[in-house]
């Protein structure tokens, strides 16, 4: 794609960026296909290249963001569908992210969805408020078809039980079991240590139970990604830089030989902190450090290995594979063979590709096309006739779970119960 931007406009790091990123694209249309908006509505301008197109001439010309480009841009699920499939290698993800800043910078929302994006950015970060609010949500219940659209989308998912905070979420150290092997950080995060804590739970056990000394580390919290999907730059860096920090200084005292991720979604932020933070000379190379030490729980249990089956009988599973987890972090087959290693009987759906409709906050912000997808994903699911859905992130899990009466659950609590574990809470 030929670019013409200005030698003043390529002065600046992003757009300099941005720039590379556009002269990959070569008009071919692969990305359509696999485009989640696109198989929906088939409009273009809702389809990776038709966004590549707005993004470059929004760039170019350095006006302020129209609402139209704005809608077509809010539609994208940042799934990443289109990277995966993409024959040159266009860098998709790094240029939504600069068009999301440009539209934050540039562009005044309405009232109802400034405030919305104020809520949502403040309160599922904090996993305090953001266990009050479900509780507040839940006593709205009564109410909600007195709310506007996408308030009432959020008091319905408000879950029905909302399980007591866990001691596992606390800063402290998790003894390895026998010999150490490992010495790892393990991200708490936001979002998930309020509405399924049992998965950090879980994680600590099998982990332990591997050779993994576990060090929650004080100071480590949200990852940023909610905010930074929201364009708020200035947010996301400073959460980037709150980590980076937390983690550093472990490294600096006991050490560490990696720093484990259990929500695929947190992981694929927390793996570019190295690029998040690479114009901050300050913070550059520690950023890159952590990135660089950043795992999946899958990616570090597939090199320890699963060890022996402690289950005489096993349900069928029908894995889905988060978009962070396939084409964020690339780890498509890990997860599916330990749990065959461990055992289980594994079905793969049709469609695996397209995305569930989760996207962090993308089912309140967009709950019509969210909706779609995920009744469109929890059907390919059941027709694999599984007893199980199985997922490496909490915000698919939650989404899913809202269209199937399966069990839906962790792939880490598979793992734990298969190896000396409890019986998941989501198969009780």
């Amino acid at each position: 794609m030929e670019t013409t931007f200005s030698p003043e406009q390529m002065q600046v790091p992003a757009i300099a960026i941005a720039n590379d990123i556009l002269r990959k694209c070569v008009h071919c249309g692969f990305c359509t296909a696999t485009c989640p908006t696109y198989v929906l509505l088939g409009d273009e301008a809702d389809s990776p290249r038709g966004r590549i197109y707005m993004i470059k001439d929004m760039l170019e010309n350095a006006k302020p963001a129209p609402a139209r480009v704005v809608k077509h841009i809010d539609r994208c699920l940042t799934c990443l569908s289109c990277t995966s499939t993409c024959p040159s290698g266009v860098d998709y993800m790094h240029l939504i992210d600069h068009a999301r800043v440009h539209v934050e910078e540039t562009y005044s929302r309405p009232l109802g969805d400034r405030l919305l994006r104020m809520v949502l950015a403040f309160v599922v970060p904090n996993p305090v408020i953001f266990r009050l609010s479900l509780i507040g949500a839940r006593l709205a219940r009564p109410f909600r078809a007195l709310m506007p659209g996408r308030l009432k989308g959020m008091i319905a998912m408000a879950p029905d039980k909302i399980p007591t905070p866990s001691r596992c979420d606390t800063p402290q150290v998790f003894a390895a079991e026998g010999k150490r092997r490992m010495r790892v950080a393990l991200m708490t995060g936001c979002a998930q240590k309020v509405l399924r804590p049992s998965i950090n739970e879980a994680t600590v056990r099998l982990l332990n139970r591997h050779g993994c000394e576990v060090v929650v580390a004080p100071g480590s919290a949200c990852c940023g990604a909610l905010v930074h999907h929201m364009g708020k730059e200035d947010a996301s860096h400073a959460a980037a830089r709150n980590n980076v920090a937390a983690w550093t200084a472990e490294i600096d005292g006991a050490g560490l030989d990696a720093i484990i991720i259990n929500a695929s979604g947190c992981g694929t932020t927390v793996k570019d902190y190295g690029f998040m933070l690479k114009g901050d000379p300050a913070w550059a190379e520690k950023a890159a450090k952590i990135a660089s030490l950043t795992k999946d729980v899958t990616e570090v249990m597939s090199a320890l290995g699963i060890g022996e089956n402690t289950l005489k009988e096993q349900p069928s599973v029908v894995y889905h594979s988060a978009c962070s987890m396939q084409h964020g972090q690339k780890l498509r087959e890990e997860p599916k063979n330990l749990l065959k290693n461990a055992g289980f009987e594994v079905r793969d759906p049709v469609e695996g590709h397209l995305c569930c409709g989760s996207a962090g906050t993308y089912n309140l912000l967009q709950p019509e096309l969210a909706g779609r997808l995920k009744v469109r994903k929890a059907a390919n699911l059941e027709a694999q006739g599984a007893a199980v859905i199985a997922t490496g992130n909490i915000g698919c899990l939650v989404q899913i779970s809202g269209a199937t009466d399966t069990p839906v659950v962790h792939t880490v609590e598979l793992l734990d119960w298969a190896t000396g574990g409890p019986v998941p809470e989501g198969l009780k």
